[in-house]
């Protein structure tokens, strides 16, 4: 994963928008903070992108290219969240 400052975005988003159509994510930082990530709506990464979002994971750099060699696996509609249960079990070992 990338990162780009506010002010380089600006200059060109066309360009930050194209490297993400290619399967790039992009962090967007003002004063070193994280306020925006542009990731890609298909490919290895669009199973990970809504997580991303909510903040319930993220992603190192270099992701895209270790994520594309990962299966993907569906689940039933009626299972548990995988997500939801990986969280409940790390709050009941912090407490």
């Amino acid at each position: 994963m990338s990162t780009i400052s506010v002010r380089e975005f600006s200059y060109n988003p066309s360009a930050v928008f194209a490297r993400v159509e290619k399967g790039e994510a992009v962090q967007v930082t003002r004063h070193g903070n994280v306020i925006a990530m542009l990731l890609p709506s298909s490919g290895p990464m669009a199973r990970y992108s809504d997580l991303v979002a909510q903040g319930k994971i993220r992603l190192k750099s270099g992701t895209t290219s270790e994520l594309a060699g990962m299966a993907a696996y569906e689940f039933p509609a009626d299972a548990p969240d995988p997500v939801a249960l990986l969280l409940a079990e790390r709050e009941e070992e912090g407490r």
